[in-house]
């Protein structure tokens, strides 16, 4: 498994900080999202993720994977096959990604509970 984790020299002191610049694109906590639920091919990730480019895939699942988050597992079959999942360090993300669902739910309510008092 190749896994270059990020040098701690490179990384800002502030460890909010530190959490933003590996995962502050809201497209890598909806990968998180994705994985959570295990092992995807790049196609599943592509079709779950509305909007996304091929490249812009890519390149987050290529960040992902140099930062120690995501594991990518290649199969030397024909067609090639390409799976990811998360290494110990990407499941750590659960407890974040629960407390955005949670959140993200609670405001829906909240504005939902606003508008009706509205009218």
């Amino acid at each position: 498994m190749r896994c270059i984790m990020a040098n701690e020299q490179d990384l800002p002191d502030c460890p909010v900080e530190t959490a933003l610049a590996l995962m502050g694109d809201h497209w890598k906590i909806l990968i998180v999202r994705d994985l959570l639920t295990g092992t995807k091919r790049f196609g599943e990730l592509k079709k779950s993720l509305t909007g996304i480019s091929q490249k812009v895939l890519t390149q987050h699942l290529r960040r992902m994977e140099e930062s120690g988050l995501v594991h990518r597992q290649v199969y030397a079959e024909v067609p090639p096959r390409v799976e990811y999942s998360l290494t110990e360090m990407g499941q750590s993300l659960k407890i974040i990604h629960d407390a955005l669902r949670q959140w993200g739910e609670d405001y829906k309510k909240q504005l939902k509970k606003g508008s009706s008092n509205m009218t």
